[in-house]
């Protein structure tokens, strides 16, 4: 038992150390798109198609629910709670290490968001789909919605519903009596 408590430690240091390498790429990205594209005109990638384009988002997604910090950081705070609690009740099996990585991820981009509105009550965005008039976005918006979409991608199709009966209360009590 002692060696799963190890292994435990050991992934959920791996863990640890993806979330910060993360939120470290996410915030350097951000403060290089203040140092560079504030009140300066957007920097066009490829003509017409791709372009990095400094904006103040005090909302959500799509510009919705505008100047909601609380709520936002709420909301935040309880994804990374969550998301924190699965990784631990997440047994070591190698079929797990593909959920792992994708709620790293999922988290990363929820922090790095959250840093953004409790350092300055907005989240700094910059990277325009101008061909099709995308909303501007920033690197963790990229974790969140990638790591969302394949999440849900190997929930419908690789991973069996009794694959997470790990979070089941009746489960965790087996498994505390199993202990």
């Amino acid at each position: 038992m002692n060696r799963l408590n190890e292994q435990k430690k050991k992934i959920l240091l791996i863990d640890l150390v993806l979330f910060v390498a993360l939120v470290i790429l996410d915030q350097a990205t951000k403060y290089a798109a203040v140092m560079h594209l504030k009140d300066k005109p957007a920097i066009p990638l490829i003509n017409g198609v791709l372009e990095l384009n400094y904006l103040e988002n005090r909302g959500a997604a799509f510009g919705l629910l505008q100047n909601q910090k609380v709520f936002f950081v709420l909301i935040a705070i309880v994804i990374l709670f969550v998301i924190g609690y699965v990784l631990i009740l997440m047994p070591e099996d190698k079929k797990y290490t593909k959920m792992h990585v994708l709620l790293v991820v999922m988290a990363s981009g929820a922090c790095g968001n959250m840093i953004d509105r409790f350092r300055t009550d907005y989240v700094v965005d910059f990277i325009s789909f101008v061909i099709i008039h995308f909303p501007i976005f920033n690197v963790a918006d990229i974790y969140v919605t990638v790591s969302t979409l394949l999440f849900i991608l190997l929930f419908l199709f690789v991973y069996k519903e009794n694959d997470f009966a790990f979070l089941s209360f009746a489960q965790q009590k087996k498994y505390r009596e199993f202990k």
